[in-house]
């Protein structure tokens, strides 16, 4: 399981957030929290459907088109803006970490 799917699927099952609400989470995780938070709100229902396919079910692409009657390229069209905001997400949360640490070396 790569950092991406591993994120997704701790946000979905609501791992995340119970990590987050404890007093010792980190910057790192709050931010990463808070901005799928705002994400995966801002999703319609069938996207988010998509992606809980893709990703806690671990349909592949072709198994979710079958299943809705759509084909591949629009699955991806309505995942793939998601997933790469995800990893525009833990992107931005390591390169804030980074920072920190090399803020507190000095």
């Amino acid at each position: 399981m790569n950092e991406l799917e591993f994120n997704i699927r701790l946000y979905l099952t609501g791992t995340m957030k119970s990590w987050t609400d404890r007093i010792d989470s980190t910057d790192q995780q709050r931010f990463i929290f808070n901005a799928m938070t705002d994400l995966f709100e801002s999703l319609s229902d069938d996207d988010l459907e998509l992606i809980r396919l893709r990703y806690m079910e671990r349909l592949t692409l072709s198994e979710v088109a079958s299943r809705y009657f759509i084909n591949e390229s629009t699955v991806r069209h309505h995942t793939n803006p998601t997933i790469k905001q995800v990893k525009e997400i833990i992107k931005q949360a390591t390169e804030q970490a980074q920072h920190a640490r090399d803020d507190n070396l000095i």
